[in-house]
């Protein structure tokens, strides 16, 4: 992710990771499930990170993070746990035009993201993930090209007497005009999707040379964006498309930056594709 203004706020946030969701919650999400049918591809295996690989050299988020296979989940945090130095698991295989399924469940104050057309150097299509205060999850950024960013409102948690999460707040709303997106979901809309302190089910479709992309949380369309017409502030279809070009891999993030909590993880699963 960037280091625009509002994700700066991101390295103030201090709350500790939230509880782990309970089995009978986190069985919910097998209902956005892909379809069982030969079109769809498992990105993961449940078991190990077979086919995806670190960033190969130090970026600006970090020499890489730590990834693990466990409980049938990606994990990721920084390395070591708390330091700042973070850094982006990538797919071995490049994908331009696909639908793909993912499972997400960040432990709240963690910054990262799902990276679309990503580079070794952490360049791409990203749909944030910031999952704190003044944070954003579904909306796009244009990570390491130019910053330009999609969002229509902040996130913010809200607390209990012992400071851990118990729902969420938004605010500084915009219209999809304001940022030129197709569509955007309404705050009220996400905050009755998004499951807190449990697995949500993102799902995104891009295609195009410069990209029409779709965001989906749990069935709900958060984003709708046209590469072809945007006018977004800072974004630059002919700029971005010469450094990514029509393909990249899918990649998950560990924010760089004091922010990110020690010992928080974003946890990844059900991760399936389908080339369009």
């Amino acid at each position: 992710m960037s280091f625009t203004s509002n994700r700066r706020n991101f390295l103030k946030v201090t709350t500790a990771a939230a509880a782990s969701a309970s089995l009978a919650t986190s069985l919910h999400s097998v209902a956005y499930a892909a379809p069982n049918d030969s079109g769809w591809t498992d990105l993961f295996d449940g078991k190990t990170l077979k086919g995806w690989h670190k960033n190969p050299q130090k970026i600006g988020h970090g020499t890489g993070g730590i990834w693990r296979a466990e409980g049938g989940a990606i994990t990721g945090e920084q390395d070591p746990p708390g330091s700042g130095n973070g850094g982006i698991l990538l797919t071995d295989k490049k994908f331009g035009d696909f639908e793909l399924l993912i499972d997400m469940k960040p432990d709240w104050g963690v910054c990262s993201g799902l990276f679309l057309r990503g580079n070794d150097i952490g360049q791409c299509f990203q749909m944030m993930v910031d999952y704190h205060d003044a944070g954003n999850v579904g909306h796009l950024y244009g990570e390491g090209t130019t910053g330009f960013n999609t969002r229509t409102f902040d996130i913010n948690g809200k607390y209990d007497d012992e400071k851990k999460l118990v729902g969420i707040t938004t605010d500084k709303h915009k219209s999809a005009a304001d940022v030129s997106l197709i569509h955007t979901c309404t705050p009220e809309e996400w905050v009755k999707t998004w499951k807190v302190n449990d697995w949500n089910t993102a799902k995104v479709r891009c295609e195009g040379k410069y990209p029409k992309i779709t965001t989906w949380i749990n069935g709900l369309k958060v984003c709708d964006f046209d590469g072809e017409k945007a006018t977004t502030e800072r974004y630059d279809k002919e700029g971005i498309f010469e450094k990514l070009g029509p393909s990249g891999s899918i990649a998950v993030q560990v924010h760089g930056g004091t922010g990110w909590p020690n010992g928080a993880k974003c946890s990844w699963k059900n991760i399936k594709i389908r080339e369009v």
